[in-house]
């Protein structure tokens, strides 16, 4: 098996749970099914006792046909009339049977995703960070089909368990000598059964990682097919996903094989078990402790006890298939948040006053951020954050919308620790717009409605034209219900950062928090962007991660950062007079933006007359 989970992925959250602990908690996903299970269970029975009736019955007939001299038409009439109203019954229980069993499990599976899915949007950014969202997806969606598939078995065991008590009941009638020695045989299917436990768990484990594996390669191939296609990397990410899905087809025929072995094996011990009721039965009718036709009877009632028997002895393997996509699914859920908040009071309207007091912050253990640091941001005062890649900026933003936890130190918003407060209502009062703006699919108008959904349509017209005199709507093609594709990706890079500022305009945050896109974009956008964004800044607490120098200028204060400290702190014009870190920043980044530069640039361009 050690070869067989080489090179698959394990997450860091994945535990190991006991078999009593999945029992425990799947119970509290059945237990609200409890009457429809039992109804299924029920109909399961007379299922087979409707089917282990039909030969009795065609036999009994068969000797009562044969014994009487007159009238057979009718008892033969009789009884194909018999044969018939079973069968119909039959197929109507089995038609019943499976329409409930289908809701059974749906329900149960619907419940399942419910929790998987809700625990996977509470838990705090770090966890994405460290995780595939195509493995976070595949135990939502595969491995809970998977629980399905198998979870069906349920619904059998009472029938073939109540079948195993009513033939054991049965063969008693006939000799209850040889019927004990069945049932002391009966066990060794069952603990060769439960040989196969382990294995079993250990194979679908690994082909639950497998398929994990290749769903998180398609996601990722689908993802990134833009960057592959300009770099012409088809073939190599082809040729990728073809090592990843050979690597699931080994590891799903290995399981296969195991599964497989479960019913052939038990088979054969019900062979030796029969071999050897047949003879201590041909033993005892020997020396006459029975009688010839007794053991007749006795073996072949013994065939119809086996089939049950092993079905019962296999559940257990066969459950385990269940159990390992529960075991995942339940690891999802479970998996311990990095955000942890002390308290939960209501979030009160927030003024915007931001203090960070002797903050300690780290990803890892080797990758300290800040240390010590000290911040105090006023309410309605904008902050641009400068300074070189590593500098903190990102973290002091992932910090205040408290998507990762710090390790040392407090944050105050507005006097109250930012730990103690309901995260929800914290989080409704901040606008995020990150470096890469991110639309959902839908139209323009969905997505700047998107944080209030209340918002009709002409209320969002009114909000867009406040960017510029709506000028910018004039270039999509069919104005605010323009379908801006998946990701945004029918519109520009400009378009779709003035949708997300529209956005944080119906929103009106108490809190604005930026990350500026670097992406460059034509003069008439960019002053649109502007445009919108000195709205927002505007009375209004503001954290910039600043990449334009109209951002930068128009902040009241810029932060210089070198290596989560603030080393620099004023206005442009002073922070350039000093002539320090800053200053060197603004040739290195902001000179270029610069309308002096731009005059000159362009005055070299110009011929001389």
């Amino acid at each position: 098996m050690a070869w067989m989970r080489a090179g698959l992925t394990t997450e860091t959250y994945d535990r190991g749970y006991t078999n009593r602990e999945l029992l425990a908690r799947l119970a509290g996903y059945f237990r609200p099914q409890g009457r429809r299970l039992l109804v299924v269970m029920t109909l399961v029975s007379l299922m087979s006792l409707t089917g282990a009736l039909l030969p009795v019955l065609m036999a009994q007939g068969v000797n009562v046909v044969g014994g009487v001299a007159g009238n057979r038409e009718a008892i033969a009439a009789l009884l194909v009339a018999l044969v018939l109203v079973i069968g119909v019954a039959n197929w109507a229980i089995n038609w019943v049977r499976r329409i409930l069993t289908a809701k059974l499990l749906s329900d149960i599976v619907l419940s399942l995703r419910i929790d998987a899915f809700r625990a996977v949007m509470n838990h705090d950014m770090s966890f994405f960070d460290r995780n595939q969202s195509g493995r976070i997806v595949s135990r939502i969606t595969t491995d809970t089909d998977e629980f399905s598939r198998v979870a069906v078995l349920v619904t059998e065991v009472g029938s073939q368990l109540l079948l195993v008590v009513i033939l054991l009941a049965y063969l008693f009638t006939i000799n209850w000598q040889l019927t004990l020695l069945l049932m002391l045989l009966a066990p060794v299917a069952v603990i060769v059964a439960s040989s196969f436990q382990r294995w079993a768990r250990r194979a679908t484990r690994t082909s639950q990682q497998a398929v994990a594996d290749v769903n998180a390669s398609i996601q990722e191939a689908v993802t990134g097919i833009r960057v592959a296609k300009n770099f012409r990397r088809e073939r190599g990410i082809y040729d990728e996903f073809l090592a990843v899905n050979e690597r699931s087809y080994a590891v799903h025929v290995h399981r296969g094989f195991v599964l497989a072995l479960i019913f052939p094996t038990l088979q054969l011990f019900a062979g030796l078990g029969t071999a050897a009721l047949l003879y201590a039965g041909g033993y005892a009718t020997y020396i006459g402790a029975i009688s010839a036709g007794a053991w007749f009877l006795f073996m072949n009632s013994v065939s119809l006890f086996w089939f049950p028997m092993i079905n019962l002895s296999a559940f257990w393997s066969q459950f385990q298939g269940a159990l390992s996509a529960t075991e995942r699914i339940f690891a999802l859920i479970d998996a311990e948040p990095a955000v942890v908040q002390i308290d939960n009071r209501p979030a009160p309207p927030l003024r915007g006053d931001i203090r960070f007091e002797r903050v300690d912050f780290r990803y890892s253990e080797k990758e300290q951020v800040l240390q010590d640091f000290s911040l105090h941001i006023r309410p309605g005062e904008s902050v641009a954050l400068v300074g070189h890649t590593g500098a903190g900026k990102s973290s002091i933003i992932k910090l205040v919308t408290r998507f990762y936890e710090f390790q040392g130190g407090r944050i105050l918003i507005d006097g109250m620790d930012i730990r103690t407060l309901d995260l929800h209502q914290y989080r409704r009062q901040l606008g995020i717009v990150s470096q890469t703006p991110f639309l959902f699919s839908g139209t323009v108008a969905d997505n700047i409605r998107y944080a209030t959904p209340t918002l009709d349509d002409a209320a969002v017209e009114r909000i867009a034209r406040q960017i510029g005199g709506g000028e910018w709507l004039e270039t999509l093609p069919e104005g605010l219900q323009t379908d801006v594709g998946e990701r945004g990706s029918r519109l520009s890079m400009g378009q779709r950062q003035l949708v997300v500022l529209a956005r944080m305009l119906a929103q009106n945050p108490a809190i604005f928090i930026l990350d500026e896109a670097t992406a460059s974009v034509d003069p008439f956008t960019e002053s649109q962007i502007q445009a919108a964004l000195q709205m927002i800044l505007k009375n209004r607490t503001s954290i910039v991660i600043a990449h334009r120098l109209s951002t930068v200028k128009a902040a009241d204060r810029i932060l210089v950062l070198q290596r989560g400290r603030i080393i620099e702190e004023g206005s442009h014009e002073a922070l350039m007079a000093k002539g320090g870190h800053y200053a060197e920043l603004y040739q290195t980044y902001f000179r270029h933006q610069s309308l002096e530069y731009l005059e000159t640039r362009r005055s070299a361009r110009t011929p001389e007359r």
